[in-house]
């Protein structure tokens, strides 16, 4: 009975982790997608230039 619920616990444990990088997926192509768009529409300064589109 042991062993059958540690390889259930081990799949439990598997499928959790496997959802969570899925989300974690998700998560960096949309901060990847905000970067790009900030990156591609930042305004230009006084200058003419392109200046930076983040605060630091």
């Amino acid at each position: 009975m042991v062993p059958l619920l540690l390889v259930l616990l081990l799949a439990v444990i598997l499928f959790g982790a496997g959802f969570a990088v899925e989300v974690l997926w998700w998560v960096a192509v949309v901060v990847l997608v905000l970067w790009l768009l900030g990156f591609v529409m930042r305004s230009t300064t006084t200058g003419g230039g392109r200046g930076r589109w983040y605060r630091w």
